[in-house]
C-alpha cells in the first residue's frame, strides 16, 4: 500500500506560519500595552510627587507666582497622564484585535490538523484492512494448495 499523504500539507504549514507570524505580532503588542503602561505609571507618579511637593510648599507659605508654576505643571502633568492614557488605550485595542486574528489563526490550523489526523486514521484503518484482506488470501491460498 502506498504511503499515507495529505493533500492540504501545504495549507496546513502555511496555516502554521501564519499562527506563528500572528502569535509575533501578539506579543509585539502586549509588549507595547506593558511599555504603554509603565509610561502612564510613570507620568501619575511625577504628578503625584509634584502635588505633594506642592502641598508642601503651601503650608509652608509659597508665592502666587510660585503657586501658579506649580498648578501649571500640575496641567502639563494631567494633560500627559490623559494622553498617554489615550495611546495605552489604542494598544489595547490593537493588541486585542492581533489576539482575534491569532485565535481566527489558531481556528484554522486547528481544523486542518483535526482533519489531518481523520484522514491519517482513516488510512491506517484502510491499511489493516488491506493487510487482513492479504492474509485471509493467503490463508485461502494454503487451504486450496493443500486440500
Amino acid at each position: 500500500m502506498k504511503r499515507f499523504q495529505f493533500h492540504l500539507d501545504s495549507v496546513l504549514n502555511y496555516r502554521r506560519q501564519v499562527l506563528d507570524g500572528c502569535q509575533g505580532e501578539y506579543a509585539r503588542a502586549l509588549d507595547q500595552v506593558r511599555r504603554q503602561e509603565t509610561r502612564k505609571a510613570d507620568a501619575e507618579n511625577r504628578y503625584g510627587r509634584l502635588n505633594r511637593e506642592f502641598r508642601d510648599a503651601a503650608a509652608a507659605g509659597i508665592t502666587a507666582a510660585d503657586a501658579l508654576t506649580y498648578e501649571g505643571g500640575l496641567r502639563l502633568l494631567e494633560q500627559e497622564i490623559a494622553r498617554e492614557g489615550r495611546l495605552l488605550e489604542e494598544y489595547r485595542r490593537d493588541a486585542e484585535e492581533k489576539r482575534e486574528q491569532m485565535l481566527r489563526a489558531h481556528i484554522d490550523k486547528a481544523a486542518l490538523e483535526r482533519l489531518r489526523e481523520k484522514k491519517w486514521q482513516d488510512y491506517n484503518r484502510s491499511a489493516q484492512k488491506s493487510d487482513e484482506h492479504l492474509m485471509d488470501e493467503l490463508v485461502s491460498a494454503r487451504r486450496s494448495a493443500a486440500g
